[in-house]
């Protein structure tokens, strides 16, 4: 696949999604200064925020702290990605309440972590099914992220369609466009196969030019976003855009500055 020019002509009737970011995406500064850091990002422009698997520990009252500065910046916490222990019975519960407390409305199984053969990613299914019927009391919804190992194929089918096939409509499957794009799946066309199934979305950009790979910056790699957008805001029920960055030539807040602008210029 060759790599995509960095192209800014805006998607026709765009529709207003929020955008928002992987907090992940500038780890090491969210580490040292969280309130810091996401008033960073909140001045930057963007609208919302995705906090990752160290959020789990946080205590009650740090979550309202979480809150409260989100509530003053003006910003929404759109969801939280958790490790799979985080669906279990026992731990369920503290993930809606810290959820709930922090005002997100999603919360995301960000790895399924080791799953041997279909019959293993059928009970990620039924785990993610069983946690979305506890989840949906408090108005909460669960979803999976994928990664490059669920858009390869294994025993015949790949895990991420196992999951979309063996869960209800109302898990979301969040798409991380990098990843997918990456192995050589379309993501238009996974999108498409799912209708109303991808709330969320990672905007994730991935460069096959040699040694950029994912310091690729957004817009600048091979992804298709003009089309991956018509496809979301046409058939995927995306309800916000979530930028996502490993790493880039420049540091973590000047990157996350540089793809928001040039996302911001693409839907213009």
């Amino acid at each position: 696949m060759a790599a995509a020019p960095l192209l800014f002509k805006s998607v026709a009737g765009a529709k207003k999604i929020p955008v928002g970011l992987e907090l992940y995406s500038v780890r090491n500064e969210l580490t040292k200064d969280l309130m810091g850091t996401v008033r960073a990002v909140a001045k930057m422009g963007y609208e919302g925020v995705e906090f990752f698997s160290p959020y789990f520990s946080w205590t009650p009252d740090y979550a309202k702290e979480v809150r409260k500065l989100l509530d003053d910046l003006g910003i929404v916490c759109y969801s939280t990605h958790n490790g799979a222990n985080s669906f279990d019975p026992a731990n369920i519960n503290k993930a809606i309440d810290l959820n709930q407390t922090i005002g997100s409305k999603l919360i995301v199984m960000a790895s399924a972590g080791r799953v041997q053969g279909q019959d293993g990613w059928k009970k990620v299914a039924e785990t993610l099914s069983k946690a979305a019927e506890t989840t949906k009391a408090a108005g909460l919804r669960v979803g999976f992220h994928n990664h490059q190992l669920e858009f390869k194929p294994l025993e015949g089918e790949l895990p991420i369609r196992t999951l979309a096939k063996n869960t209800p409509a109302d898990v979301v499957l969040q798409l991380d466009v990098g990843t997918c794009v990456e192995v050589g799946v379309d993501p238009v066309a996974w999108i498409e196969e799912n209708p109303g199934r991808l709330a969320s979305i990672h905007c994730k950009e991935w460069s096959s030019a040699p040694g950029v790979g994912y310091k690729a910056l957004f817009g600048e790699g091979n992804a298709p976003w003009q089309k991956i957008f018509e496809a979301a805001e046409r058939v995927g029920g995306v309800q916000q855009y979530i930028i996502e960055q490993e790493g880039s030539a420049y540091p973590p807040l000047e990157t996350v500055e540089k793809c928001l602008a040039s996302f911001k210029k693409m839907r213009s």
